[in-house]
């Protein structure tokens, strides 16, 4: 290998971005500080390659980079290519001949079967022994380079298939420096693959989010979209079948007279009164010692199937009937708790039904309980032939939108389906079902969709119609003249295979050379091949139908769409997801949670322009936790269909090159149920209020003089006031009285005054930014937060509903913000500490009623008001003081009173009588979004 001077002198082929810029000097920044590895996070499309290799130049020292496929392989030998002056030439030979080796993953990790046990039979316990030769020697080859630069590219594949190997490599290379490179986000890996990255590499280098580099204007504005189908009839008359037995058993469950011990009345035992020899588990205590039960019981709660437990609180992911698995869980439960338990005849043929009932939606009952598996429910809805027509609809309307700029993608799993289907689906899905050879066959067969000219590429296929393919073959012949392929002979119709002698190096350029050029304007292939690695920088359609929901799948699938296109720098990217829901069967949902899984911390732009992650930003009415009602498809698509015709717009509410903060921002979205408006102005804080209701009339705020009353009221007027205001008096003799009393200027004026403000207080809506600001002024002066109530924004969005947030906080103190307001607006659960929310009684309907009402008021003699009440959070209920800054904060905005102990008689007695009702009738929904 020759000396690293040669890299020296060599530098970027353009000037470096400011994200890059700022990766390079905080891997420069760890490296002083004596570390010797790191791993740096950017989304695909904004260089990775290119800050690896300089910040691998900048070390002055012999650089190794190794990638996952040839594909990559070959991206990073074209980057070092472009460095200037000419570079010294990187090569892909394992005895590193030059400053610049670039390698596959593979190239190192292919182990010799035969070396898995040694001599004796005993099992070897290191990767490295289980190499094989040519993988040994460049292990060794490694070692004698001396002190070198690994740059180990999508890093997140070490977790999956070579971390321990790596690991094992990297201990045998101590003056080796590190520099892992990833799209895959810190927060989305599990708990063993950060522990496996915490070993590796140390703290990451993390760079901009997608929107902040959408923002800046290097990847493509993008729109989320989704296309709601139902099965086919063939297929929806198999799911009905399949769902009769599961049904059946259900039925016979809810039937006391089905068991000796009835299902329902071990869930109450269980799940709602949980006597545990006398002592009641707290619900709390419940919920985190048994998540699943408890959360499954809650739906069955709101199902009407179980009363709400004591203690309880329902949220967003409760307020849907219960799935097929929330059965599952609280059966599992059962048989396990119960049914096994018992020597009942009746009992053990329960468990016989259940063990026969549930492999009908992907379970099976065995010794250790119930186990899942792979549902044939679930391969046909996610491979149902739906979903082929839904990606013809899609791209007959983004053709209609594009016309010949269009250039589409279809993702699928597999070329073709290998496995043979299970009997019990035989008539009800094509052996193709799912694959990219179907796809296309589809596309070619539909007319509105044949004129796209798709291509199936694939690292083993090229294929599209005939004609297509005859040009496809005249393309590369002429821009390729050492690739020899076979005619495609003039009678041939349908789609075809084109073959020849080229490898799939040579097919993969060639063929996205010829869609880059719009001989075809739609390829479908697999995510293994136009995932990861794979470069096009036109494509502005993608149409997702894979089953792949890891963090990295979503976040490279999806980052084929988003490259700039020199081309067309106006470029908008659509990305839409295919997904099918079965109404009425258990299981009919198993797509939708694929699809809620793909979205889930991935940032996406509603149509207002909000950022946010999770699949609301597909549309808000879509929810995390279960599907739309299927008669809501058509206008759902119908609005996705204008959405993405849109592009301009979309362009326009990502608002590319305006400032942004990137950072997260947690946010509750407040709907009140029966669609009285909650009172708040848009925009940011408002000044505290000077009165507020109490227990009796208004409370006024310290300082404030009493409305209606320029100076204060005599001795004599306010005995008299205080006379005429008893019971007994008719409002009518105290406004004659006032007036003969010479007070008619003076007192009457007051009453009438005092009479309009409580009308007003009685007629006002619940004030949610009053209720917001004190929360967050609790916050603040309890140290949660670094700012209170300055900080509360509250806007009303498309559908009416409210969206408070804390503005110019971190990321965790917004979040804590919003879990508290979440538990004041919610129904009191188990809270320690509650305060009261006072409602003015109804105005009086004449003014001599409103006028004596505001005398009693001025008098000292106020009616009393109705009262609901709220829970201080729990994370200001900890302690008296905590709980009383709470009370002072909700005094000053809301209403008067002071924070109440909840777990006394008295306590009691108020969280029965609201009986887990919302005080504000409202439901909630947390969500992040994106500033």
């Amino acid at each position: 290998m020759n000396g690293p001077a040669d890299l020296a002198d060599t530098r970027p082929p353009h000037p470096l971005r400011r994200h890059q810029l700022a990766a390079l000097d905080r891997l420069a920044e760890a490296f002083e500080t004596g570390r010797r590895r790191a791993w740096v996070v950017l989304p695909p499309g904004t260089g990775k390659t290119l800050v690896g290799l300089e910040a691998a130049r900048r070390l002055g020292r012999p650089i190794v980079a190794f990638g996952p496929n040839t594909a990559i392989q070959g991206q990073w030998m074209a980057e070092w290519s472009r460095f200037t002056p000419s570079p010294v030439r990187a090569t892909d030979d394992r005895d590193m001949p030059t400053p610049v080796t670039v390698l596959t993953y593979q190239a190192l990790a292919t182990f010799d079967p035969d070396a898995e046990v040694d001599e004796d039979g005993h099992g070897r316990r290191r990767h490295l022994d289980r190499l094989r030769p040519r993988g040994r020697m460049l292990v060794e080859a490694l070692r004698g380079t001396g002190p070198v630069t690994l740059l180990l590219d999508e890093c997140h594949h070490l977790l999956d298939t070579w971390g321990e190997l790596v690991a094992e490599l990297l201990d045998r290379l101590p003056e080796a420096t590190v520099i892992g490179l990833t799209a895959t986000p810190p927060d989305r890996l599990t708990a063993a693959e950060a522990e496996l990255v915490r070993k590796l590499f140390g703290p990451p280098v993390v760079g901009p989010s997608i929107p902040a580099v959408v923002r800046e204007g290097h990847l493509a504005p993008f729109a989320e979209l989704a296309w709601l189908v139902t099965p086919t009839a063939a297929e929806s008359q198999w799911l009905a079948a399949e769902a009769e037995r599961f049904a059946e058993l259900t039925t016979d469950l809810l039937d006391p007279a089905f068991t000796d011990s009835p299902f329902l009345g071990w869930l109450d035992e269980r799940i709602v009164r949980r006597d545990l020899n006398g002592t009641i588990l707290p619900w709390h205590r419940f919920e985190r010692d048994r998540p699943e039960i408890a959360a499954a019981g809650l739906r069955f709660h709101f199902g009407g199937l179980l009363a709400r437990p004591e203690g309880a609180r329902i949220r967003e992911e409760h307020r849907h009937p219960p799935t097929a698995d929330d059965w599952v869980v609280l059966l599992g439960d059962y048989v396990t708790r119960c049914l096994r338990r018992s020597s009942s005849r009746a009992d053990a043929d329960a468990l016989a039904a259940i063990r026969a009932a549930l492999p009908s939606v992907g379970y099976q009952l065995g010794g250790n309980g119930i186990r899942g598996g792979r549902s044939p429910v679930d391969r046909v809805l996610a491979r149902s032939e739906a979903k082929t027509q839904g990606v013809r609809e899609i791209l007959a309307a983004e053709h209609a939108s594009l016309g010949e700029r269009l250039r589409a993608v279809v993702l699928c799993d597999y070329e073709r389906a290998t496995a043979t289907p299970p009997a019990r689906l035989a008539g009800v899905l094509d052996e193709q079902a799912g694959s990219a050879r179907l796809v296309l066959e589809e596309l070619v067969a539909d007319e509105r969709t044949a004129v796209l000219d798709p291509v199936l590429l694939t690292g083993s296929t090229v294929a599209a119609a005939a004609p297509t393919a005859r040009a496809l073959v005249e393309f590369c012949t002429a821009h390729a003249p050492g690739v020899r392929l076979d005619p495609i002979e003039a009678d041939v119709t349908g789609a075809v295979e084109v073959s020849g002698s080229w490898t799939g190096r040579q097919w993969v350029g060639l063929v996205t050379r010829f869609f880059a050029q719009g001989g075809s304007r739609t390829l479908i292939g697999t995510r293994a091949l136009l995932g990861e690695g794979w470069d096009a920088r036109g494509v502005n359609t993608l149409v997702d139908l894979t089953e792949a929901t890891t963090a990295t799948a979503v976040v490279q699938t999806r980052g084929r769409a988003l490259r700039i296109d020199p081309e067309w720098p106006e470029k908008v990217a659509n990305i839409w997801s295919v997904v099918c829901v079965a109404d009425g069967h258990p299981k009919g949902a198993a797509d939708w949670t694929r699809f809620v899984h793909k979205h889930d911390g991935y940032f996406g732009i509603t149509d207002a322009g909000e950022i946010m992650a999770g699949v609301a930003h597909v549309h808000p009415e879509l929810s995390p936790h279960a599907p739309p009602e299927s008669a809501g498809f058509p206008r759902l698509n119908a609005v996705m269909l204008q959405r993405g015709a849109d592009r301009d717009r979309t362009r326009r509410t990502w608002r590319v090159g305006t400032p942004y903060a990137d950072r997260l921002v947690h946010t509750l979205r407040v709907t009140r149920r029966e669609g009285r408006r909650l009172a708040s102005d848009g925009g940011t804080a408002v000044a505290v209020p000077d009165l507020v209701p109490a227990a009796h009339g208004l409370s006024l705020r310290p300082g404030v003089p009493r409305p209606g009353r320029p100076r204060p009221v005599t001795g004599v007027a306010a005995a008299l006031l205080g006379a005429l205001t008893l019971p007994q008096v008719s409002p009518f003799l105290t406004v004659l009285t006032l007036a003969a009393g010479g007070l008619a200027v003076h007192g009457l004026v007051s009453a009438a005054g005092a009479g309009r403000l409580l009308s007003r207080a009685a007629d006002a809506d619940v004030d949610l930014r009053a209720i917001a600001c004190a929360t967050a002024d609790a916050l603040r002066e309890t140290g949660v937060t670094p700012l209170g109530a300055e900080a509360v924004t509250v806007e009303v969005d498309e559908t009416g509903r409210y969206r408070v947030d804390l503005e110019g906080v971190p990321p965790a103190a917004s979040s804590a913000f919003v879990v508290a307001l979440d538990e004041v607006l919610s129904p009191p659960a188990d809270p320690r500490y509650l305060v009261p929310r006072y409602i003015v009684s109804p105005p009086p309907r004449t003014f001599l009623s409103a006028t004596w009402r505001g005398a009693r008021w001025l008098a000292g003699r106020p009616a009393p008001n109705a009262v609901v009440h709220h829970a201080v959070p729990s994370m200001l209920a900890g302690s008296r003081k905590s709980a009383d800054l709470f009370a002072e904060a909700w005094s000053r905005w809301v209403s008067a009173g002071r924070a109440r102990y909840a777990r006394t008689p008295e306590g009691a007695g108020i969280l029965a009588a609201q009986d887990g009702r919302s005080p504000l009738d409202v439901t909630t929904t947390l969500r992040v979004t994106w500033a």
